[in-house]
């Protein structure tokens, strides 16, 4: 990167920026695709062809990036989205169902994005495997949801897994339990790119391996990717030729992403033009904690995901702002089968590029090249956002996020969590816990037992601190154990709107 900067400071000074910089793209594709053949060489087999495939991809994905000059928006040309372009989702429900609920059940497929790794809690292997609820993991939720739709509906809705070399195999080997489920289960794999050297714009990768020195070279491309794998799997043909049009597409973590009736409804239901929406993406009221969120804008008379990392640097606190873009999206998406096939062969599949800078373990700076999987919203013919309840947007990405799930201000139905009637306010309590806690196996340790959570606001724990059984936590409760303290709560305590501190013993019974 460094050297093409300078590059193209020169050619300024030259006069001849446009000419320079053209030559200089030129060259560095070159030597580009120059060591992905020989990286290609090195493999061999059905590997060699699946490698191939997702070098074109790679390929493609660089070139642009290569072309890419400042922010991707003009900021003057966006525009609020027109008002029926997102509609509240309580107008949607209010147009209630039909009789042909299982009709429209059979044109659909269940899509969960199984590319991540738990290592952010402290877990090894995929992210989908880590038991989140009674002991069931996202994995199981989700089959369990399913399931309950087949039985109930009479009906075939498969799952679909896309995992990443990083998941693949742990969950094959997992997916045997699920042999007598009422649920088909497909998986197919995103594509495998090489981390780019930051300096010369060159793979780090020196053969396909992965293991040895190769072993953090490669990346998964981000969930955008989903429309090329798919595609290239073979699996996107099978279910069209099945009779499925459909799929929703989620985040296996966010546990509040479940097939909803009615926007299923809506999706296969004509529109006023006559013609059918290919894609819907939710999206919810932005708090305070979702300001980074991407958010829809019309923009060139289109429907646009505008993320962050898009903005100029002079217009990201008018972004962060929740007066003027009060919407984020969930990356809940209900997206046509039939749609993404004509755009892959059209090659009109349009997202932009996000570029994810990364320091190996080895302290190399590299890049690595993503896209989003909502960025394509533009692509599609009458796409749309509904604003749904905060309840569909229930991510597990932290520990924190996991103590919320467990305690009992949710109750679990046929793998789905619902708020619980006995809580006074739909919102969730604000819930920060210190490093103590980041990892599972450390969270476990720290509680005997989830506490009581139906009348808490916000709660900050930080520092050594243990919780017995029964405890009840009310209003706002912060512990902070200071340095070489450590602070118990005994079993049975009650908190309410209290600070704890120091290596205070708690006698509220």
């Amino acid at each position: 990167m460094a050297l093409y900067v300078e590059g193209l400071s020169k050619g300024l000074l030259n006069g001849e920026m446009a000419q320079f910089q053209e030559v200089m793209r030129q060259q560095l594709e070159t030597s580009m695709h120059t060591e992905l053949e020989k990286l290609l060489d090195t493999a061999t087999g059905a590997d060699k062809e699946v490698s191939k495939k997702d070098f074109e991809g790679f390929k493609k994905l660089f070139h642009r990036f290569l072309q890419v000059k400042g922010p991707s928006v003009e900021w003057s040309k966006i525009h609020r989205p027109p008002e029926d372009s997102i509609q509240p989702y309580e107008k949607i429900v209010a147009r209630g169902l039909p009789d042909s609920v299982a009709e429209s059940l059979n044109k659909l497929v269940v899509v969960k994005l199984n590319g991540g790794l738990g290592t952010s809690m402290g877990c090894k292997g995929p992210k989908s495997l880590i038991s989140v609820r009674n002991e069931n993991t996202f994995l199981d939720l989700t089959v369990q949801q399913i399931e309950h739709l087949n039985k109930t509906y009479n009906t075939d809705v498969p799952l679909v897994l896309m995992n990443s070399f990083n998941t693949d195999e742990d969950t094959k080997k997992i997916l045997q339990k699920y042999t007598h489920h009422r649920v088909k289960i497909h998986t197919f794999n995103q594509s495998r790119y090489p981390r780019i050297n930051k300096e010369s714009l060159l793979p780090v990768a020196t053969d396909m391996g992965m293991t040895g020195q190769n072993a953090d070279v490669w990346y998964p491309p981000g969930h955008g990717d989903i429309y090329a794998s798919f595609y290239n799997s073979g699996l996107l043909d099978q279910l069209i030729a099945e009779g499925k049009e459909y799929i929703f597409v989620s985040n296996i973590d966010n546990l509040g992403a479940t097939v909803d009736l009615h926007i299923l409804h809506h999706l296969v239901s004509r529109v006023p033009n006559g013609k059918r929406c290919e894609f819907i993406m939710e999206v919810t009221d932005k708090t305070r904690a979702d300001v980074k969120g991407g958010t829809l804008i019309q923009y060139d008379g289109k429907l646009r995901l505008l993320e962050i990392a898009q903005v100029p640097k002079a217009h990201v606190d008018e972004f962060k702002s929740v007066t003027k873009f009060k919407i984020f999206n969930t990356n809940n998406l209900w997206i046509s089968l039939g749609a993404i096939k004509r755009l892959q062969e059209q090659n009109a599949m349009d997202m932009e590029i996000i570029v994810n800078p990364k320091t190996l373990d080895g302290g190399q700076n590299v890049i690595q090249l993503e896209t989003a999987v909502g960025a394509a919203i533009k692509s599609f013919d009458n796409a749309m956002g509904i604003n749904v309840p905060r309840s569909r947007f229930l991510p597990v990405k932290t520990v924190s996020d996991l103590l919320l799930v467990m305690s009992n201000l949710y109750s679990l139905e046929a793998g789905s969590l619902t708020m619980s009637q006995k809580r006074e306010f739909p919102t969730t309590p604000h819930i920060k816990l210190g490093s103590s806690f980041n990892k599972v196996q450390e969270y476990q340790n720290r509680f005997e037992s989830i506490p009581d959570m139906l009348e808490l606001d916000h709660l900050t724990v930080s520092g050594d601190v243990t919780f017995g059984k029964q405890v009840s936590l009310k209003g706002t409760v912060i512990i902070i154990a200071n340095h070489g303290d450590r602070i118990d709560i005994p079993a049975g305590t009650i908190l309410e709107n209290k600070i704890v501190s120091g290596n205070l013993r708690i006698l509220d019974h």
